[in-house]
């Protein structure tokens, strides 16, 4: 990675952070976004002069486009999309409400179309994109109909993408992580401490990873999706679930 740039949407927790530090790791200089300026900024002072912070609500069109501005005044071009800022709360079908949808596909397939799109003219031939979907777009568990069906989009966004692409070399995937211990239990979905705990456990029969995944295991994916190990995997869905959906 070294001497190359990525852009990471959602960059100040979970998995978004844990990829931002895997890739200054291995030498590259990563633009993060995120809507807390207070924890960019204590996260800019720990990972130093190789990550580089812009406050940006992926919802908002006009916040995408003072990222592309960003990246053509400091890096003029970027070799990697990470577009991974997503939310996830349940809904129940009956009681759902205009809010909780817009709450979900602003962010989750508005998002990620339109931090895509303004940042298109800036990424490199023969650059790579890597969008964050989730296993759940391939499932059907109860009260998580719009969070479903909106990762079920960014997959789709994967495969039109590759192909609307191809004549630039740019490469778009997408990786799938499982169910993944972030901040995302509490904050999003409103489960207690003890309801994580008790599906911590539930994972030791349904998954035979037996665990949770970490945001570092997904991370590992995203680099590979990124780098030339990769370069011919285009189009793709790689799930990172330690088999949950996958038996």
């Amino acid at each position: 990675m070294k001497n190359k740039t990525v852009f990471i949407s959602g960059g100040s927790s979970g998995i978004g952070l844990s990829t931002a530090e895997l890739f200054i790791k291995e030498g590259a200089r990563v633009l993060i976004s995120g809507r807390n300026s207070e924890k960019l900024n204590a996260i800019k002072k720990r990972l130093g002069e190789k990550l580089h912070i812009i406050k940006a609500d992926v919802t908002k069109i006009e916040d995408t486009i003072q990222v592309k501005n960003y990246v053509e005044e400091n890096f003029k071009k970027l070799d990697y999309i990470f577009a991974n800022a997503g939310v996830a709360s349940p809904n129940t079908l009956g009681a759902t409400n205009n809010e909780d949808f817009d709450h979900i596909f602003n962010t989750n397939v508005k998002g990620v179309f339109f931090t895509v799109q303004n940042l298109l003219p800036l990424i490199k031939q023969g650059g790579s994109i890597i969008l964050n979907a989730s296993i759940v777009a391939h499932k059907g568990m109860a009260n998580l109909s719009l969070y479903n069906a909106s990762k079920a989009a960014v997959r789709s966004f994967s495969r039109t993408w590759a192909n609307d692409l191809k004549e630039q070399g740019i490469r778009v995937n997408t990786v799938s992580p499982g169910v993944t211990d972030t901040p995302i239990f509490g904050k999003e979905m409103g489960m207690s401490k003890e309801d994580v705990n008790n599906f911590k456990e539930s994972l030791k029969i349904s998954a035979p990873a037996m665990r949770m995944g970490k945001p570092e295991e997904i991370a590992e994916a995203v680099l590979f999706l990124a780098s030339e190990k990769s370069s011919y995997i285009n189009g793709i869905e790689l799930p990172v679930d330690g088999g949950f959906a996958q038996i």
